[in-house]
């Protein structure tokens, strides 16, 4: 793929930056419209580190679809406000953002959480079950996060309080590159990434970051919701195990879709089959 043509986050798209008010704080948005009525929306929650931007090529597949989509940036995030308590950033905390912002868009609201979003929209739907129409869990996992991902994650928490962002982000950096699957960004995604890691909140890394290492397994608790669940993952996931997400969706007698070309990102590193994938499952729980 030449340069110019890896676009990813950066995937040109109709959605518009809107920002949404709520009782919990006001929050970052982009927002792509069908033409005409919308049949559904949805609400796309990103990871630790990532933004509403993590979902740009499938905005307008969705759209196109009927659905009004709508992709957050959680709380600390990019362009939303922070703040510096850490108990802003528990998985709670963020679960009831999550259900604040659905009740702006007249609920219920297909959901989905990418990676550490998996966690707190999980909390969002056992804390308000009948706000979602769905769940959808993308390359997450069932509990806290293992492995070398976790490892960058533990070495940055002594440093966010007292070293610059940036500097926390190039080294974060070069221990990905020990990753044999890390792939250097080029531009611009390159600036983009730095970019949007130094503009968000120490003070949200850290305590999501601690929510991530610490959240214990709480499938059941979801299951009991009654809320259907697609799990979605590539079987190169270098964050949570394919086969912890294998098994999660046993365990929530949930839908099982594995992306083929995909890593840890699918939205962004197969669109076409994650677009499929999510308006065929909202077809048939909707019906």
């Amino acid at each position: 793929m030449t340069e110019s043509a890896d676009l990813r986050q950066l995937t040109p798209n109709s959605a518009v930056r809107r920002d949404i008010v709520t009782g919990r704080g006001t929050f970052a948005t982009l927002v792509a419209e069908p033409e005409g009525s919308a049949r559904a929306t949805a609400l796309l929650v990103p990871g630790y580190t990532g933004s509403k931007e993590d979902f740009a090529p499938i905005y307008d597949p969705l759209a196109a679809a009927g659905l009004r989509v709508v992709g957050l940036d959680q709380r600390g995030q990019y362009q939303s406000a922070g703040g510096d308590d850490p108990a802003l950033y528990s998985v709670e905390s963020l679960g009831a953002d999550i259900a604040a912002v659905a009740d702006t868009l007249g609920t219920p609201v297909h959901l989905l959480g990418h990676s550490f979003g998996g966690l707190t929209t999980r909390a969002a739907v056992i804390g308000k079950p009948s706000a979602f129409a769905s769940l959808t869990l993308h390359a997450t996992g069932p509990s806290k996060l293992d492995g070398q991902r976790r490892t960058v994650v533990e070495l940055a928490a002594p440093m966010l309080p007292h070293r610059p962002l940036s500097e926390i982000y190039d080294l974060g950096q070069q221990l990905n590159a020990q990753d044999p699957s890390f792939v250097a960004p080029q531009e611009p995604l390159k600036s983009f990434f730095r970019d949007r890691f130094v503009t968000g909140s120490a003070a949200s890394l850290l305590g999501m970051g601690e929510s991530m290492l610490t959240e214990p397994d709480r499938v059941a608790e979801l299951k009991a919701t009654g809320v259907p669940v697609l799990v979605m993952y590539s079987l190169q996931d270098n964050a949570w195990a394919p086969d912890l997400q294998a098994d999660m969706a046993v365990r929530l007698g949930a839908r099982e879709v594995v992306v083929p070309g995909a890593m840890h990102s699918p939205a962004v590193e197969n669109p076409a089959v994650t677009a499929a994938t999510l308006i065929g499952f909202w077809d048939d729980v909707t019906d």
